[in-house]
């Protein structure tokens, strides 16, 4: 059985992805090193929601609805666990990561297209 929320959580992923890209795309004037923020902020975001998405939206039985529970709560362990790492290897790795940028970035991807997607009534039945 698939839960029933798990296409709008599809459907949020697949905005967000096009999201960050148009992001990415804007930041690209401000130069390379924003640009890659913004990148690095989008696709953080991304993965993590992805993950999320996989852990919690698999299918269930709804018999054991305090599993359902866990799940949820393991896989926004799982999601921070990731967010911290992948901003850890950015952090490490690209000397000139715009800070604002990767954090803007990261905050409009994850609240814009999940607002987009409760105002075009993208739920399906």
């Amino acid at each position: 059985m698939q839960q029933p929320n798990a296409p709008q959580a599809r459907q949020i992923l697949k905005i967000q992805s096009i999201f960050g890209l148009i992001l990415t795309i804007i930041a690209l004037p401000f130069g390379s090193p924003v640009a890659i923020s913004v990148l690095i902020g989008a696709g953080t975001c991304w993965l993590a929601n992805a993950l999320l998405v996989v852990w919690v939206f698999r299918a269930y039985r709804a018999q054991a609805p305090e599993r359902v529970v866990l799940r949820f709560y393991s896989a926004e362990v799982a999601k921070i666990a990731l967010i911290l790492a992948l901003f850890g290897v950015a952090f490490a790795i690209y000397d000139e990561l715009n800070i604002p940028a990767l954090l803007g970035a990261y905050f409009l991807v994850q609240v814009i297209p999940t607002l987009i997607a409760a105002q075009t009534g993208s739920r399906t039945q």
